[in-house]
Parts: structure tokens; sequence; C-alpha cells
């Protein structure tokens, strides 16, 4: 199986480049080629540091549990969710096939299939990609909206729970298929326009949920905001008596457009199953060498790791923070999402402060970087104390989004532990 795909970037589908797509039995080979437009184009820009603006081939050395696309290219691939719904369709298609006798079985999925499965209105960033039909993967289907609006949530959910009890209907799969997100994870989510016309990313309470998840986080946003945090904006809201979290796209202005994003982990690129662990300390490094504005975004992060170590937000993994891109190859942080309380966990970061400090989610840890950091310690100590100040609300915050007193009780070991108090120490 051989396939050449067309990467495109923005609203106005300028060519960046060639994907091509080689599969042999079990082995499969992308290469990547930028477009000489886009070589000669003033305003070009490396979609991934690890693709330099040279002309010819470009490949990717896939590692075992990594994707077979450049960095840039696999952020936009489907996440753990959507995966699980391409399969579920693709198993229940299989399932029919059989029924009635079909002479010619489906092809088995491959990497090519999860990536072009997902709907080019909702794919993350800016890239969007092209078949040899001319037509952008996934686009719309015999009229019908890719992504639905706000008041189909109640269809959504029910689609969702429906796939997470293995209960799904073949029309429960076909209204899913395609409308997932790239951003990460496995639990229950869709892509949604919200009331604004804004595209959104609605997040559902799962079946096996034992406290109330989808409040926690937008009560983790809400607070990050509060910690003077750059962070996604998020609500709650209900269907059918669930509450559901819904985020706002921050790579979709509000004046229209779509923004070049990748996350962190193709920031440095760094490969799933990579030996070793990766630290904020490297985010920093490709602040000073990519950054647009190094010094700000640079204290941002600081404020950033802060707040995670007094909410116990310990799946801030490299998956979970990204870049925008600015102009000519410059990127700034991307505004913070997918930060949520994890009462239950070891305190333990995914993303280490710094390689001595290891991953102790420890404000002794987060001192010890803020020369690193260039920051004064009169500076760390005011920003440490306006984080403080915004999670100490955290009661308040909860009451606000009508979180009962059980609720709130359910994420208090995640709110109130012993580095509160270390940090209110430091804070003097």
């Amino acid at each position: 199986m051989k396939r050449t795909i067309r990467v495109h970037i923005g609203e106005a589908a300028r060519l960046v480049g060639t994907l091509r797509y080689d599969q042999q039995g079990a082995r499969e080979n992308a290469v990547f080629e930028y477009d000489a437009t886009w070589l000669a184009d003033a305003e070009r820009f490396a979609i991934e540091p690890a693709l330099a603006l040279v002309a010819g081939p470009q490949f990717h050395r896939k590692t075992r549990d990594g994707s077979v696309f450049h960095a840039a290219i696999a952020d936009t691939e489907p996440d753990g969710w959507g995966r699980r719904v391409i399969q579920r369709d693709y198993a229940k298609r299989r399932q029919e096939a059989r029924r009635v006798g079909e002479a010619v079985e489906l092809s088995p999925l491959n990497s090519l299939d999860y990536l072009l499965a997902v709907d080019d209105v909702s794919r993350v960033g800016a890239l969007r990609l092209q078949d040899e039909n001319g037509r952008f993967q996934r686009a719309s289907e015999d009229g019908r909206r890719t992504t639905p609006p706000l008041i189909e949530l109640a269809h959504l959910l029910a689609a969702s729970r429906a796939v997470e009890t293995n209960t799904e209907t073949a029309a429960d799969l076909a209204y899913l298929r395609g409308r997932g997100t790239s951003l990460g994870g496995l639990r229950p989510k869709c892509s949604v326009i919200d009331d604004d016309g804004q595209l959104s990313i609605g997040k559902f309470p799962s079946v096996a949920d034992e406290r109330p998840v989808t409040k926690g986080e937008v009560l983790a946003m809400r607070l990050a905001k509060r910690a003077g945090i750059d962070a996604a904006d998020a609500r709650l809201v209900e269907s059918d008596g669930a509450p559901i979290a819904l985020i706002r796209r921050f790579d979709r202005p509000r004046g229209g457009g779509r923004l070049m994003y990748v996350s962190a982990a193709t920031m440095l690129g760094a490969e799933p199953g990579d030996p070793g662990e990766h630290a904020y300390t490297e985010l920093v490094d490709a602040l000073r060498q990519n950054g647009a504005t190094p010094p700000a975004d640079i204290e941002e992060l600081w404020r950033r790791i802060a707040f995670s170590i007094l909410i116990t937000n310990v799946d801030d993994h490299l998956r979970n923070h990204g870049f925008l891109h600015v102009e000519r190859g410059l990127w700034r942080l991307a505004p913070a999402f997918d930060i949520n309380p994890f009462p239950e966990r070891v305190r333990e970061l995914k993303t280490w402060v710094s390689e001595e400090a290891g991953p102790q989610a420890t404000i002794e840890a987060l001192m010890s970087v803020v020369p690193y950091f260039r920051l004064t310690q009169a500076r760390a100590k005011a920003i440490l104390a306006e984080v403080e100040h915004g999670v100490a609300a955290w009661r308040d915050e909860g009451r606000a989004l009508g979180m009962t007193g059980v609720e709130l009780e359910s994420f208090a070991d995640a709110f109130e532990h012993g580095e509160r108090v270390a940090g209110r120490r430091v804070i003097g």
C-alpha cells in the first residue's frame, strides 16, 4: 500500500509539503518532504524543530511505542479515546461484512487510517491533510456537520457511554467517528461547537468515575486563572443530569483561522519509550532557543510547576504541555490545559522539575531551579504567593461551580497537604 498525502496549513490551505506512506505487510514507513513553494515563502518555518527547512525527503525513525509519522504530524493523530472509537467502528463494520456474506474482508487498520480518521474541522493545530483526490481528511460526509453543536451533547454523551459499556450500535459509532480529539487521554470526549460558535472539547464523565472528575478539571482550570496562569477557558454544562467539562480550543482564535500547535514532546524531540526522563529544565532550554518571548514564558512555566505541585496535578507529561507558533519559527507556550487534581495519586510529577530534583512534587524541588529559570528569589516568592492565594480559594471556587460538600471533600487530599504548608513557609 502506497499513499501520497499533501500537507497544508491554515484556513487558506497553503501547501507545506508531501507525506508519503508505504506499507508492506506489517512494516510501515513515512517520509515527509517540504514543497518548493513553502521553502521559497517569506513566512516559511519548520513545522517542528526536527524537520529542518531543507529540500528533499526526510525520514522518521519509528520507536517501539512511537508513531510512524514525524512528530508534528503525529500530534494530530487521534488520542486514546478516538482510537477506541475507530477500532470499535472497524470491528462493527467487519462483523456486518461477515454477516451479509461479503467476500472481501476489510483491510486491517494501519497508522494512516487512524491519522486520516480525524475530522479536518477539529484536527489540532493548523495542519490539514489532503488525499490524492484533493479532499481534506476527514471532510464532511453527505453534507452533514462533522462537528456537532452544543445541543447535541445528550446524543454524544449517550453514544460515549454505550462505547464505555460495550453496548454501542453502528449508529453510535458512526455518530462519534472522527469527532474525537488529538490532545490525549482515554477518557470520553468529543469536539463540539459551543454557543458562541467556537470550537470546544466536551469532556464527559466516565462510568468508572468514583468522584466528579469533570467538575474537578473545571475547578482546576478556574483556579489556574486565579493563580495568574494563562489557561484555556473552561466551564461546566449539564446534559441529562451529567456534568460535562467544556474546554474552549485555544488553537482557533475568535477572529477565525488556525494556529500551528505542537506538543512539548515534539518540541523536545521526545519519543514514547525514550530511556530516561524529561524535565522542565529542558523546556526552559527549548524556550531560550525557539521562544518568541523566552523570559515571560519561562516565568509562566515556573508558575505552572508551582500550581501543579500545590493542586497535585501529577499527570503533567509532555503531551499535556504545548506550543503555538508565533512567526518564522518562533514559538510561545500554549495556554495550560488538561490540568486535574489527583487526590489518590503518589505525589510525583510525570515531567521532572530537573534531572537533579527528580520526580518529587515538592516546593524544595521547585525552589532548587529558581536560578536555572533566571528568577530572583524575591520574584519566585512573589509568584509562589500568587499561586498559593489562588489555590487557597479551592473550596469557594468549587461551591461557585455548584459542587456539594461531599464532592469537594473527595478532592481535599489534592489541595490540602504538606507542600501547601511548605509553600507558605517559603513565602514567609
